[in-house]
């Protein structure tokens, strides 16, 4: 999604004076630092409910490019994980989603993309904010340059090079780095024409690239930037040469184990005990790791308060003595640049010099003459070259004074220059103006940030910065945390508990939740139409991400959870934060951490009919396994009187009476919850397993036909029903009805994602196992459906049984591997009770029963927390005695059928047809 000048767009006010009745920013630059603060103005704005409208003042033909991420070669990558250039301080892992959605499925955190795929990253999430917050949000790009700003009575007025002026409420400066000096460059050179003095301006390069003959070229600078334009030139076949004074390249990025914390005896130093205490403990991290990296990147967060503490002649020391040693190891190539950059040297195709250029003359066949003096004082080099390219960067001791904007802002004494002369000084971002104080609505970050916090370029240092950025704009304009919007008396959640959200929205969300406690589809179309009525509803964002994460729905389930916590922060009860704070822990904790604060909630709040659907393992949630002796039945009993014998209470109670064995019970108690919720879809799965444990087999499956037919026509998992309607045609010996009742019901044209893992892929094996499938089981068109992470990374161990029962029907060995390495480094239950099932199954792919059947036979007492129902866990039992009876070993077979009938106290269960006659 793009923003760019084809948007409709208003005209430019004006005038200041011009009366205006939104309040109104204008972002100077819509690079990534201009991007990242309207994404967040615009998300803010949005979840308050306020009026706002946005300028993005930047010529580029695209926000969110900027200089850096225009590029279009591919050769050009980001120098910073794709794991750390997330545009929300709040969601790390975005950027690696969005690549995953957008043509790289495999992407991870420790990959370095392609610069232009960042740029596309940066406008597609501006576009989506920008859509998303329409209802409250305006934002126009004006495609021309900012050059001057003039103040009255706390309004500006922002001329436009075009002529126009623009009337503000509050200015960010968004520009970036400026544009890199050529002070260093001899007479001879400044003028010539084949001096490219800034790389990245529009066009720069092409007639270097347009040149047919390869030539030499010169790079002044052996920085990032030079490494950019030496790949580009080495793709043509040019030679390339590059000299800095100290003809050194930047240090390569490595796989490296996760950043060593700096200790914090680092504060307060001096300069020299800084360097030493800094020397320590990069020699620690490399006796710990083998590296200096993990040192080096631990310091990361520390970095901007050792600045501060010291004092400005020893930053300027620093600078002088060490700025450039730190840039060649802070600043460093992706793993694959310094293999290419390694290979040019290796070829003499790049040649590094440690000096400056001194000298320069125009030849009379247009090359150029140039002479480099010698760091070590040795004898110059000459060298003769078609090119000088300046790839020196931008002048850290300045804001680009070229630039009238920040000239005149200078001039007027509405910025002042930051520390050495640095960039500017702020206020956490607000320019402080003569005086020394803000007094102006006007803000910056990133490069003019420099001088206070040294390193401040980097989207880690960027993005937390916009959201400051635009917490401070708003606070100004008057939008502070907004309270819920005023209703004479506010709406409530279906169990009675207050939302702090407009009746429209309540009601959107009551019908999404109503949805799911009845297990009908269109839960998460109602829930999107809430927060789209309401972007600050937190509940309603943490609901989404709760189905996302359990259901693997559409969601992107890290971005909901954050507008949920960023919601709740600013506006909602205490039963709305609590049930956040659960989905936030089942969600980014353990399984115990989430455990525990869905039982403190339900503790607080028993009424709570969507927290009680959460933790009772049934159709829709995984539940809660055991803990500390709390069992879900425990919890279903203690919430009885808060839900006075409600049909949803009841339904529970159902399921919970069948897993117990009491099936008598739990069928009385399903038909009472019908009668009064004829679409309650617990009631009718717990009915449903009744009817499968107590060998009602005939009678089930009419059963389920004529509920999906009529009340549960609009089931949400009518899958699921399907697949135990198909357990008890299996049971009976009917293969034709499974094999039919697969094609119509459970095939890959009727069933994907989550679904088809769980219902589809295991109805498959277990036609298998049971010789029910004519010919080759077609499980591999149902994977096709399934998302990868649910097969090769699924977060709950249900899922990950589910995953490793499909490989093992597609006999997919390697899959079944990769799926232990996820297991062993995820949670408890995955280590202990998945991981050795993936092994066992791995054997039994191979026909090596012997070895598979004690694997499988190891997790069976512990299956029980992988959660689910019994009648799904049964699948490795199943599977068990596939592999027993294929071993020839059918006593030992007969021994786990018989204790499979004692689990049941009703006679009418039988032994399947097959399982009999093999035994």
């Amino acid at each position: 999604m793009t923003v760019n000048a084809s948007l409709p767009q208003r005209p430019a006010q004006q005038g200041p004076d011009q009366h205006r009745k939104r309040p109104t920013a204008v972002i100077v630059g819509a690079g990534a630092a201009g991007a990242a603060v309207a994404v967040q103005l615009c998300e803010t704005a949005a979840r308050r409910g306020s009026q706002l409208d946005i300028f993005l003042v930047d010529p580029a033909p695209e926000a969110g490019r900027g200089t850096a991420y225009s590029t279009q070669d591919p050769r050009h990558r980001l120098n910073v994980p794709a794991g750390n250039m997330s545009c929300y301080p709040d969601d790390p892992g975005h950027f690696v989603r969005w690549l995953c959605r957008h043509g790289e499925p495999g992407a991870t955190a420790a990959d370095f993309v392609p610069r232009h795929r960042y740029g596309s990253y940066l406008a597609d999430t501006l576009g989506r904010a920008i859509i998303a917050a329409h209802r409250t949000v305006r934002v126009r790009r004006l495609r021309t340059r900012a050059v001057g700003l003039a103040w009255q009575d706390g309004t500006a007025a922002v001329a436009l090079a075009d002529g126009t002026t623009v009337s503000t409420d509050a200015v960010v400066l968004a520009t970036g780095p400026h544009a890199p000096g050529t002070g260093w460059a001899p007479d001879g050179l400044r003028g010539s024409e084949r001096l490219v003095a800034d790389p990245w301006a529009p066009g720069a390069l092409e007639e270097i690239l347009a040149d047919g003959c390869p030539t030499d070229i010169l790079l002044v600078g052996t920085g990032l930037t030079a490494v950019d334009v030496a790949l580009t030139a080495d793709r043509l076949g040019h030679t390339v040469h590059a000299v800095s004074p100290s003809g050194r390249l930047p240090q390569a990025h490595a796989v490296a184990p996760p950043p060593a914390l700096a200790p914090e005896p680092l504060r307060g130093l001096s300069l020299n005990g800084l360097r030493t205490a800094v020397l320590r403990h990069i020699g620690r991290a490399v006796r710990a790791h083998g590296d200096w990296r993990p040192g080096l990147d631990g310091l990361r967060p520390v970095t901007a308060a050792l600045w501060a503490s010291l004092t400005s002649d020893e930053r300027a020391e620093f600078i002088r003595r060490d700025g450039s040693l730190w840039n060649n190891h802070r600043h460093r190539m992706p793993p694959v640049t310094a293999e290419a950059v390694d290979r040019m040297r290796r070829m003499r195709r790049l040649r590094l010099y440690a000096g400056r250029v001194t000298a320069a003359r125009t030849r009379a066949d247009g090359s150029l003459a140039v002479r480099l003096s010698r760091t070590d004082g040795g004898a110059p080099h000459d060298l003769s070259v078609g090119w000088v390219v300046n790839c020196t960067g931008s002048v850290p001791h300045a804001v680009d004074t070229a630039d009238p904007l920040w000239q005149s802002l200078l001039d007027s004494g509405a910025a002042v220059r930051g520390p050495l002369g640095m960039g500017v000084a702020t206020d956490d971002g607000r320019l402080v103006g003569t005086g020394g104080r803000a007094h102006l609505p006007l803000w910056t970050l990133g490069a003019p940030r420099r001088g206070e916090l040294w390193e401040t370029t980097a989207m880690p240092e960027i993005r937390v910065q916009a959201a400051a950025v635009a917490e401070s704009l708003l606070a100004h304009l008057g939008v502070p945390p907004a309270p819920a919007p005023r209703t004479r008396r506010p709406p409530s959640d279906l169990s009675g508990y207050p939302l702090h959200t407009h009746a429209a929205a309540a009601s959107a969300y009551r019908s999404g939740v109503a949805r799911l406690l009845k297990v009908k589809a269109g839960t998460e179309t109602a829930l999107r139409r809430a927060v789209a009525l309401d972007p600050g509803f937190g509940l309603a964002h943490a609901v989404l991400a709760l189905i996302g994460h359990e259901f693997t729905a559409g969601t992107d389930v890290c971005r909901s959870l954050a507008d949920a916590q960023r919601s709740v922060r600013e506006r909602g009860s205490d039963h709305e934060r609590s049930f956040v704070d659960v989905v936030s822990r089942r969600v980014q904790g353990t399984p115990e951490e989430g455990d525990a604060a869905l039982l403190r909630h339900l503790a607080r709040y028993p009424g709570d009919a969507l927290a009680l659907a959460v933790a009772v393992p049934t159709i829709a949630f995984s539940g809660v396994r055991d803990l500390d002796g709390t069992g879900a039945a425990d919890i279903v009993e203690r919430t009885a009187a808060a839900h006075s014998g409600g049909w949803f209470h009841t339904s529970l109670l159902a399921f919970l009476r069948q897993e117990q064995g009491r099936y008598d019970e739990a069928g009385q108690l399903a038909e009472r919850a019908l009668a009064v919720e004829p679409a309650s879809g617990h009631a009718m799965h717990a009915l449903t397993h009744v009817h499968y444990e107590c060998g009602h087999h005939t009678s089930g499956v009419a059963r389920i036909d004529r509920w999906l037919g009529s009340h549960g026509r609009g089931a949400a998992h009518r899958a699921h029903f399907s697949w135990h309607a198909a357990l008890h045609e299996l049971v009976l010996g009917n293969s034709d009805a499974v094999h039919a009742r697969f094609i119509a019901q459970l095939s890959p044209t009727k069933v994907s994602g989550i679904r088809a893992l769980v219902d589809s892929c295991s109805l498959l094996w277990r036609a298998r196992v049971t010789d029910s499938w004519p010919g080759p089981i077609p499980v591999d068109e149902v994977l096709r459906t399934v998302p990868t992470d649910a097969l090769e990374r699924p977060v709950t161990p249900f899922t990950a049984l589910h995953a490793a029962v499909a490989h093992l029907a597609a006999g997919d060995v390697p899959a079944l591997h990769r799926l232990r390495g996820h297991a062993l480094g995820a949670d408890l239950v995955q280590r202990e009770v998945i991981a050795p099932l993936c092994e066992a199954f791995s054997h039994l792919v191979m026909a090596d029963w012997d070895e598979a059947i004690p694997g499988i036979e190891q997790v069976l007492p512990t299956l029980r927390t992988v959660g689910g129902s019994a009648a799904q866990r049964e699948i490795v039992e199943e599977t068990l005695l596939y592999a027993l009876v294929s071993a020839g070993r059918c006593e030992e077979a007969a021994t786990v059928l018989t204790r499979r009938l004692d689990r049941r106290d009703s006679a009418a269960r039988r032994l399947t047809t097959r399982e009999a006659a093999r035994l």
